[in-house]
This record gives structure tokens, C-alpha cells and sequence, in this order.
């Protein structure tokens, strides 16, 4: 049987992750740029720059998340090919990680949603590096049966 490097992800599920990184990515700023200062402020100094530092690695975790997503909602609208999404710059992009001293000094509310968004990450990246997996292509027969279906 013939294998495809192409595996298409259901509207439905990109669709859902989408929306959960949104509301992450909503709750990150909101955390981050209100109530995250006052939390901010009662840090020691270096805690304090390992908050800020984090507080950026959520960021740019998020836009890499939602760039993919918006790159696998074009390949499903067809505005782009699978070939031009599969290019390295529209990849998934890298995801620093935290420090877990760092992590084990911050107020529990950024903690949480640090852990949030490398879980989400990590979900995504198992995604894009599925799509990179050969799978088998449906038999002639059962492709030839889906045309006929379609003409009728």
C-alpha cells in the first residue's frame, strides 16, 4: 500500500484548540498585565526577573500555537497547500523552557498558567510532528468507490 506524508486534521479539532488557546492567551494577558503586577511587585528582585522572563515565554508559546492553527485553518480552507504549511517557517516554533526553580518561586496563579501553555505546546507539537508521519493512502478501490458515490 502506498503511503502519503499527509495526515488532515479535522476542522473540528483545530477549531477547539483554537479556541482554547484564545482564552489562554486571554487569561495570560489578563493575568499578566493586571493582577500578575501586584504579584509581580511583592517578588525578591530576582524572582522578579523570572516572572517577567516567563511572563514572555507565555507570549511567544501563544503565538506560535496560534500561528499554527491559523496556518492549519488555511490549509483547510484551502488557501494554502499541505507543501507551503509544511515549510519550516510555518512550523510549529520552539518552546523555551522554564526554569523549575523559577517556576516553584512564582505566585500560583502564573505558575498555572505557565504549565498551561507548555501543555498546550506540547499537544500542538505532537500534532505537527503526527502530520510529518507517513500514513497509508486509501486503496484505488475504496478512492474509485468515494467518485462513483459522488457523481450519483
Amino acid at each position: 500500500m502506498p503511503l502519503t506524508a499527509y495526515r488532515p486534521l479535522t476542522d473540528r479539532l483545530i477549531d477547539s484548540l483554537y479556541v482554547e488557546a484564545m482564552l489562554l492567551a486571554d487569561e495570560a494577558r489578563g493575568y499578566f498585565d493586571e493582577e500578575g503586577r501586584f504579584d509581580r511587585e511583592r517578588l525578591p528582585p530576582m524572582l522578579r526577573v523570572g516572572f517577567s522572563c516567563e511572563s514572555l515565554k507565555v507570549t511567544t508559546r501563544l503565538m506560535h500555537i496560534i500561528a499554527w492553527l491559523l496556518t492549519r485553518r488555511a490549509v483547510a480552507a484551502g488557501e494554502i497547500s499541505q507543501a507551503r504549511a509544511a515549510a519550516p517557517e510555518r512550523r510549529l516554533g520552539v518552546s523555551q523552557p522554564s526554569d523549575p526553580a523559577i517556576l516553584a518561586g512564582l505566585p500560583e496563579r502564573a505558575r498555572q498558567i505557565v504549565e498551561a501553555t507548555v501543555e498546550l505546546h506540547a499537544r500542538i507539537a505532537r500534532l505537527d510532528q503526527g502530520n510529518d508521519r507517513l500514513v497509508p493512502s486509501p486503496s484505488p478501490a475504496r478512492t474509485l468507490f468515494a467518485r462513483l458515490e459522488s457523481v450519483f
